[in-house]
């Protein structure tokens, strides 16, 4: 087996701002196996809000590059000491490979339902009310809107989205910019307008608040929720989580991590880091057991790599075999 590893950077059409910050580009590393004439693939996003970064990550999976050239399996590669995201890209092309060589898809190798086309949020960039304003107005032919939020005047971005894009659904993220004081009064303004799922409204480490707030929409665990270490203090706080495989370290575990949620009456929502098709391919096919699919990380970029995931419109196909899987 040979490991490959590389960095790659992919414009942002335009820039992409949330509540703790803008970026211009999505900086990524990918990972290949190969194995004779197969190759398996993998993509994953390092994010310093985990405390991971590009070169840690590339230095990582090359410091284990013995161990996995010497055919390391999915089961051993959990085990390896590698950050979330390198364990992602790892265990992604490690499902890519056995699904080449095995010449079936991932998903019945995963014991996974068939993927099907699916609707995807497209994600509103946070900007000032005038202009998600605005923005809303250019997509509110889009079914599903997600609404990037968590700074002062979000009830005004909130009016203008929903005047402007009346027949959308709308999600909301706050990136954990919100606080238990504002909390009462932000879960009202977006029942006002229909909002439907809150994304962590509270920073992770400040959010036990959510344990005796009522409130009239779901409220989903984004940075509270990695792995299945993480699941149980979630219970009674939050109505649904966020899977993202990045969080997770792969594919893997985030099945196992959408099972025990849905046994614990969790709702599901799968979501990404803002990366090209090949890093949404894998968590696509978390898709039919998630009552909310946030995929939408190739919409927001100059381009995508080829060949590539077709979105028709929000509607989202299932990954070209040349792709992944």
């Amino acid at each position: 087996m040979r490991l490959i590893i590389a960095e790659e950077r992919w414009p942002i059409a335009g820039s992409f701002t949330i509540s703790r910050g803008s970026k211009t580009e999505a900086h990524v590393v990918t990972v290949t196996l190969e194995v004779g004439s197969h190759l398996g693939r993998g993509e994953c996003v390092p994010y310093p809000r985990y405390e991971e970064t590009v070169p840690q990550v590339m230095a990582a999976l090359a410091a284990a590059r013995d161990r996995i050239e010497a055919g390391i399996t999915r089961e051993e590669a959990a085990t390896l000491q590698l950050p979330h995201a390198a364990r992602n890209a790892l265990d992604c092309a490690l499902w890519d490979l056995a699904a080449k060589r095995a010449g079936q898809p991932v998903w019945q190798l995963a014991g996974l339902p068939e993927p099907k086309p699916a609707i995807t949020a497209y994600t509103l960039s946070l900007d000032t009310p005038e202009a998600m304003g605005e923005a809303a107005a250019r997509a509110a032919e889009r079914p599903l809107l997600k609404l990037k939020l968590g700074r002062d005047g979000d009830a005004e971005r909130l009016r203008l989205i929903r005047r402007n894009a009346p027949r959308s659904r709308l999600i909301i993220d706050a990136n954990e910019g919100w606080t238990p004081d504002t909390l009462d009064r932000m879960l009202a303004a977006c029942a006002d307008v229909g909002v439907e799922l809150v994304e962590q409204p509270l920073p992770a480490g400040n959010d036990e608040a959510l344990r005796s707030i009522s409130r009239a929409v779901t409220v989903c665990a984004d940075e509270s929720a990695h792995g299945l270490d993480t699941l149980d203090r979630l219970v009674g706080k939050y109505d649904a989580i966020n899977i993202k495989l990045d969080k997770t370290g792969g594919l893997t575990p985030a099945i196992a991590l959408a099972r025990a949620a849905r046994a614990r009456d969790l709702g599901i929502m799968v979501g990404c880091m803002l990366a090209t098709s090949l890093a949404m391919a894998p968590a696509f096919l978390l898709a039919p057991l998630a009552a909310v699919i946030d995929l939408d990380g190739p919409l927001l970029l100059k381009e995508d790599r080829s060949p590539a995931i077709r979105f028709d419109g929000s509607l989202m196909q299932p990954p070209p075999p040349a792709l992944w899987g």
